[in-house]
């Protein structure tokens, strides 16, 4: 009886943290259906007669589904491009083993830690000496450069749980190397893939400096978006960043909502394989 109160009350606790973590979230999502007034009001307003006035006033700017179009496009080539490269690199550093691999692998995790402000301006020297400023292959290839070294990271463990003896039992049986990576490895990391892949999309989508300073006006998403209409002639505009912010948020809480499960294992990097 007690273990059985106690887990009721853990339970309870997690609903409370998890309620208290969601409340910006979901004040956001209310303030996207208020009139400027209630949207100030003060002290806040939680009952009040919803208007579609943001979202209709939003929907009608003149760029703010290229924005969207930009965000997924460039968000989701990127990441593919990037998670089929760190599929083969990941199967290469597991099964072949080259000298340094964890010093390789130090690196490639070191890379991605390297603040972003520290390599904006030789970033924005090269593209714009390569002409690849304000193109969409340009942007692309820079998110899936910076996307493949954590994906190697994640995948690699991954990886490593397949036993190699699948490998020697199709080469055995006249199987390419191309058919055990693609139909014999694959299948078996695909919960890793699917965690590599919401991973680099929360980053990609939410990615703001280097699409501000080399995307330009043809390749802007949506965070630059936010940041462009955030300030009208009467100051802020709280409406226009109330619904854009719930248009954008959306796409991340469903994906995580139906992929939560595959996160949990991408978090411990292949420690927990065979849980999904």
């Amino acid at each position: 009886m007690r273990n059985k109160t106690n887990r009721t009350l853990y339970h309870i606790m997690l609903w409370l943290i998890s309620i208290l973590f969601f409340l910006p979230v979901f004040w956001i999502f209310l303030s996207a259906f208020k009139s400027k007034d209630d949207l100030l009001a003060m002290p806040p307003k939680w009952l009040f007669t919803p208007t579609l006035d943001n979202l209709v006033s939003m929907f009608a700017g003149n760029n703010f589904f290229k924005y969207l179009l930009n965000s997924f496009v460039i968000s989701l080539t990127a990441v593919l491009i990037a998670l089929l490269v760190s599929f083969l690199a990941s199967y290469s550093f597991s099964r072949f083993k080259p000298k340094g691999t964890n010093f390789l692998m130090f690196l490639l995790l070191s890379m991605r830690m390297v603040p972003a402000a520290a390599v904006v301006v030789p970033v924005f020297l090269m593209y714009t000496s390569l002409g690849w400023k304000d193109t969409h292959m340009g942007i692309i290839l820079f998110y899936a450069m910076f996307s493949i070294p954590f994906s190697v990271w994640i995948l690699k463990g991954f990886i490593d749980g397949v036993s190699i003896r699948y490998d020697e039992t199709a080469l055995v049986n006249g199987g390419s190397r191309f058919h055990i990576i693609f139909r014999v490895v694959l299948p078996q990391v695909r919960p890793g893939l699917i965690a590599a892949f919401i991973f680099n999309m929360i980053f990609v989508w939410n990615e703001f400096l280097f699409n501000f300073i080399i995307g330009g006006k043809k390749v802007s998403t949506i965070p630059v978006a936010l940041a462009n209409g955030l300030y009208t002639s009467k100051g802020i505009d709280w409406t226009f960043i109330a619904s854009l912010s719930l248009i954008y948020t959306l796409p991340l809480i469903i994906a995580i909502y139906f992929f939560q499960r595959y996160l949990l294992v991408g978090m411990t990097f292949g420690t927990v394989r065979g849980e999904v």
